[in-house]
């Protein structure tokens, strides 16, 4: 067959293929086109998210219940505790709180905790009211490579503990994470010293980007590790040895929509809204904020 009627043929083909696939089209119902529309929006929005209450520190400890309802006002449906001296539930017992976001709409899923203080119980009880993760939220940086092995160990010892109470550990980041240290740098350390099903990450990725990483190399690298999220934005202007410079939600320099695309794609499970410092206004009306850029978010 000489080449000039093989190609002929080809786009002849081609042609009477899409005139086949054209009537149906032409015949899909209204109702599946936008049924297949929303689908498609589904798939580029975040759904569900939450938020770490160490955003609203200073009012929580104050009224507990009212904050946590305003919240739920807000569309948070999930949240993210943090421990004080007064303990993981406030007051209350762990069936309490939980009792009560129940009746609020919204269920606790992670929390922070001090990891070298009573953590099986911490574990079991977290495993009670359906927590599914315990996080560590600091180690620090470390002295020496003896330092950092003792702390993967701890980590690995934490990761067995919330095995077998039914739950998930996993370790928040912080800049020093990032920074290289003796040759090497921690968070790759921890990652390559650890049991990758005992030890998660919560991954902050305001501190990523201040630590001067790149969230989305992490998030391929060291896919489905990441299994939690601080969503906290950085201001724009703010130098890079900057610590203290996250600002509402949406405000500042860091492309949320493209990390959190990569981030739900490599197995992102729960993404709470952080924000640790205000220039201007109330944490609550931050949280708001947060809240609304969420639910507008649209991932490319």
């Amino acid at each position: 067959m000489k080449p000039n009627r093989r190609k002929f043929i080809r786009s002849t083909a081609a042609l009477a293929a899409g005139a086949l696939l054209l009537p149906q089209m032409a015949c899909k119902p209204k109702k599946d086109m936008a049924d297949d529309m929303k689908m498609q929006v589904k798939k580029n929005r975040i759904g569900d998210f939450g938020i770490q209450l160490w955003t609203l520190r200073e009012e929580f400890p104050k009224d507990p219940k009212g904050v946590l309802a305003k919240l739920a006002s807000y569309g948070y449906t999930q949240i993210e505790g943090f421990e004080t001296d007064q303990g993981l539930w406030w007051g209350m017992t762990p069936r309490e709180y939980q009792s009560y976001l129940n009746d609020i709409g919204m269920k606790m899923v992670a929390s922070h905790c001090r990891i070298q203080e009573n953590f099986e119980m911490k574990a079991a009880q977290a495993a009670e009211i359906g927590l599914d993760y315990l996080v560590c939220p600091w180690i620090g940086p470390q002295k020496s490579m003896d330092d950092w092995k003792n702390v993967t160990d701890l980590f690995n010892e934490c990761g067995e503990i919330c095995r077998k109470a039914g739950i998930k550990f996993a370790y928040h980041n912080h800049a020093y994470s990032f920074k290289a240290f003796t040759g090497m740098i921690p968070h790759d350390f921890i990652m390559e010293n650890t049991d990758p099903e005992l030890v998660l990450h919560e991954m902050d990725i305001y501190w990523v980007v201040t630590g001067g990483a790149d969230p989305v190399e992490y998030l391929k690298k060291y896919a489905g590790r990441f299994r939690l999220c601080h969503v906290k934005d950085r201001l724009r202007d703010a130098a890079m040895d900057e610590r203290e410079a996250s600002c509402n939600l949406g405000t500042g320099k860091i492309d949320f929509p493209s990390i959190l695309k990569v981030a739900k794609e490599t197995g992102m499970e729960y993404f709470f809204v952080e924000q640790e410092r205000y220039d201007a206004g109330t944490p609550l009306e931050s949280a708001e904020i947060g809240a609304k850029y969420m639910r507008s978010l649209i991932l490319v």
